[in-house]
């Protein structure tokens, strides 16, 4: 059979992403403050789309107010609120953008729903603090560099974890001066820094308390002992009765064990939630989104018919400029369907958790991303999306979306019903093991009998599981603290 070329033509199908999909997979990830960020890049790397202007977005809220301000209904409808649903694989394909309402930003603004204050970045950092006090405290030329060198070793808690002798080393200096310059550090506020393990930390403070006596001595020296609960061997090694040792505890806890975090460093970034949530006046829930963090867009086409005129014939000119055009008109419809979609799952989550929002954490019921992703009509991945990086408030706070879907457990007996949310039933156990006795702690298997009371049908190993997710110890764990409490 001889070899040779040959044109074929075939029709096939592929699994194609093209730029605008990818671009409003990211939009549906990201939350309020990073499409903040998002929409600033857009506005300066397009010339014809600008920020609203605050007249303009009053005059929209009053027209998008009555939808967003009515009662979660029975069932989601899709009628007005064509969803960007963006599954996992997408065909090369036109998206569905609906009606856009000019604005990126869709959704009312319900009264009473105040912005929260940014965090201020202007705090001084531990290492600023310390620097500005070399000087003030004497010694020597030698000892205030080596004590500046050393202060830029410490860590965020204000520990220094390089050996003395090692810095000692790469700064060609004896292991005396540096223990000087040590000194010189340990000696500045806050007291405690400088130290190079827990025991050293919390003597530098005893001392400065005057509290440094050889009882206290002894028991900042074992306290692993103290960790473990062994008082009547520590009783012994300090000679103190039970009342002397008590207050040598209280003592202990009354010193830091991380002053350097007291000190600056940076602020943990305040949640912002995107989604509120009310109780309505006349029964239902009023669902908005926040609307203060995030910018609006809106198309300048006065400036768009300028540019153009500008460009004449110039075929490369205007090929640009309606792309930008183009560009300007896809992304403002893109973000207010993603707005219109948080919307709708969001509705759809309130209305399967209403216990939640009514009585609380215990009347949480199983959730799941299919649970929500067939009722709204959207593909499992776009609620994964949606939820991601998104917070809801409501009066018992604020959540993330994600919050509200977990797995269940069976209810004791086989009786009907949904069950329990993992939630709740973490909210069961820390309540169990908040009111046990100091001389009656919970075991695991009491736990189980207890929940199995309340309704949860749970295997021991289940109980241990969901126990250790919140960060309570096991029975042995928790005698050993509360025996420490009890000698405070």
């Amino acid at each position: 059979m001889a070899l040779g070329p040959r044109l074929d033509l075939r029709q096939t199908q592929s699994l194609v992403m093209t730029p605008q999909l990818q671009q409003a997979i990211r939009l549906l990830a990201l939350s309020n403050l990073e499409l903040e960020s998002f929409i600033a890049d857009a506005v300066a790397d397009n010339p014809i789309i600008d920020l609203a202007r605050e007249e303009g977005e009053e005059r929209r809220d009053d027209a998008g107010e009555e939808a967003l301000h009515e009662a979660v209904p029975d069932q989601a409808t899709g009628d007005g609120e064509a969803a960007l649903d963006i599954a996992g694989e997408m065909l090369d394909r036109d998206v569905d953008t609906g009606a856009g309402l000019g604005s990126g930003s869709g959704g009312g603004v319900v009264e009473g729903f105040d912005a929260i204050e940014a965090a201020s970045d202007s705090a001084e950092t531990l290492a600023d603090h310390l620097h500005a006090q070399i000087g003030a405290g004497g010694g020597s030329a030698t000892e205030q560099f080596i004590a500046h060198q050393l202060i830029d070793q410490l860590d965020e808690a204000g520990y220094l974890t390089l050996p003395l002798a090692e810095i000692a080393e790469l700064l060609g200096v004896s292991v005396d001066q540096a223990e000087a310059g040590l000194r010189l550090v340990q000696a500045l506020d806050p007291t405690g820094v400088g130290a190079r393990d827990l025991a050293e930390c919390i003597a530098l403070q005893a001392i400065e308390a005057d509290r440094y006596d050889p009882c206290m001595k002894v028991l900042i020296a074992n306290l692993d002992l103290l960790a473990r609960g062994n008082l009547a061997q520590l009783k012994r090694m300090c000679r103190v009765d039970d009342e002397d040792l008590a207050d040598m505890i209280a003592e202990l806890r009354g010193y830091d064990p991380k002053p350097g975090c007291s000190i600056g460093g940076d602020a943990a970034p305040p949640v912002v939630p995107d989604v509120f949530v009310r109780q309505g006046k006349a029964g239902g829930w009023a669902i908005a989104l926040n609307r203060e963090t995030l910018p609006r867009l809106v198309i300048d086409r006065e400036y768009y018919t300028s540019l153009k005129t500008g460009c004449g014939k110039d075929k490369a000119s205007r090929g640009w400029l309606g792309e930008k055009l183009a560009d300007a008109n896809w992304l403002v419809k893109a973000l207010d369907q993603r707005q219109k979609t948080i919307l709708k799952v969001a509705r759809e989550i309130v209305r399967r958790q209403e216990g939640f929002f009514l009585k609380g954490v215990s009347a949480l019921v199983p959730l799941t991303l299919r649970d929500v992703a067939e009722t709204v009509g959207m593909h499992e991945s776009t609620i994964s999306r949606v939820t991601s990086n998104k917070f809801l408030n409501c009066g018992r706070g604020t959540f993330e979306l994600k919050y509200f879907f977990s797995s269940g457990v069976a209810k004791a007996g086989g009786g009907e019903g949904e069950g329990a949310s993992a939630e709740a039933v973490k909210a069961a156990i820390r309540t169990l093991i908040d009111a046990e006795e100091p001389d009656a702690i919970l075991s695991d298997d009491t736990l189980v009998d207890l929940l199995k009371e309340k309704g949860f049908s749970l295997a021991r190993r289940t109980v241990a599981k969901y126990r250790e997710a919140i960060g309570l110890g096991s029975s042995v764990q928790r005698r050993r603290q509360k025996r420490l409490q009890g000698a405070r």
